[in-house]
This record gives structure tokens, C-alpha cells and sequence, in this order.
């Protein structure tokens, strides 16, 4: 018969640090929440809103030649203002904020819970392997999501703009990135499994 996992006291410096980072996660959470609805309200006010947006090698002229002389650029990001967004780039704009809170409140809370049972003892167990997983999952959801909404907003803002003559259709966010943030979140969340299941049998055979 398996014996329920042990934990063991915190130390007074386990507290400080737990508080410390607790403290840290609180305050980005605040900071993301704040900075996102000033910009759903800057965005829901439609009056002259900037958008953020990527350009697919789009040639500009920029005054950096000698004495302002235009000289001819390839955009890769910039800021566009718009005097009117069409509704759904309005709606997808505060979706993007929402997002973006969500993934970073989630996050916050698993880690930080995550914190709490390791310093406690517990590394290995079924709710710190939900941890990582809910953690990897809303973090790669963020990443993905959040860029995917605001490129939307940014095309209505090329459509209002060029009155729907200029294409600028580009991927949300890196493949590449992508990838590479599945591979480490399918690692971490493997490690936690595989650790779990060699720590049930490892006491199952005391």
C-alpha cells in the first residue's frame, strides 16, 4: 500500500521567495490588465486608432537621403492610423486584448502554484503535471491567438485605408515559433508525466 506524498515545511526564506514572486506575478498580471483596457477603449472609442502592422516586403518612401531626399525603404512593421475601423477589426482588436490577459493570468497563477508544491515537497504528481500542462497550453493558445487577431484588426485598417486595393495578406505568427514553443511545452509536460508515474512506482514497491 502506497503512502500519500510527503511535505515538508517551508522555510522562512521558501516563504520570501514565494512571496517575492508572487508579488511579481500580481504585478504583471495588473500591468497587462490595465495596459489592455486602455487599449480596448482607445480601440472601442474608433476615432483614429493606431494599428499595429506587419508589411510582406512593401517598398516606402523614407526622407533619409541627404537633406530629407526620399529614399526608397522595404517596410516590415509600422503603425497605422486609420480614421474609421470597420466593426469586426474593432471586435477583433479587444479580442486580442482578452487573449492576451487570459494567457498571462493563467499562466501566472499555474506557475506560481507550481512554486507553492515544489517548495513543499511535492515535484512529481498528477496536479503539478495539470499545472504545466494548463501553463503550456494557455501560453501557446496566447502566442498563437493574440497575433492571429491583431493581424485581423490590421487588415481592416488596409482595407479602410486603400478602400480594399492593397493586399498585405501575411501568417500571424512564426511557424517556426510555433514549433518550437509545442516541442518545449510537449517536453515539460512528458517530464512531469513520466516523473509521476516512476514516483508511484518507485513507493509501490516500498
Amino acid at each position: 500500500m502506497s503512502s500519500p506524498p510527503r511535505t515538508r515545511t517551508v522555510s522562512r526564506w521558501d516563504a520570501v521567495g514565494m512571496a517575492f514572486y508572487a508579488l511579481l506575478g500580481i504585478a504583471l498580471v495588473v500591468a497587462t490588465t490595465v495596459t489592455a483596457v486602455i487599449r480596448i477603449v482607445e480601440v472601442v472609442a474608433n476615432d483614429g486608432v493606431r494599428v499595429f502592422a506587419q508589411f510582406a516586403g512593401t517598398p516606402a518612401d523614407a526622407p533619409i537621403g541627404p537633406d530629407g531626399t526620399p529614399v526608397e525603404i522595404e517596410l516590415d512593421t509600422a503603425w497605422l492610423v486609420a480614421p474609421e475601423l470597420p466593426v469586426a477589426s474593432v471586435g477583433a482588436l479587444v479580442i486580442e486584448q482578452v487573449v492576451i490577459v487570459a494567457a498571462v493570468a493563467v499562466v501566472v497563477f499555474c506557475l506560481l502554484m507550481l512554486m507553492w508544491n515544489t517548495l513543499r515537497g511535492q515535484v512529481f504528481s498528477r496536479g503539478n503535471t495539470t499545472l504545466v500542462a494548463t501553463a503550456g497550453i494557455a501560453g501557446f493558445v496566447g502566442v498563437a491567438a493574440a497575433p492571429f487577431f491583431g493581424n485581423m484588426g490590421a487588415n481592416g485598417a488596409f482595407a479602410w485605408i486603400s478602400d480594399r486595393t492593397f493586399d498585405n495578406v501575411i501568417l500571424s505568427a512564426s511557424p517556426v515559433q510555433l514549433l518550437g514553443l509545442g516541442f518545449i511545452i510537449s517536453l515539460a509536460i512528458t517530464v512531469f508525466t513520466v516523473g509521476d508515474r516512476l514516483q508511484r512506482d518507485t513507493k509501490g514497491l516500498v
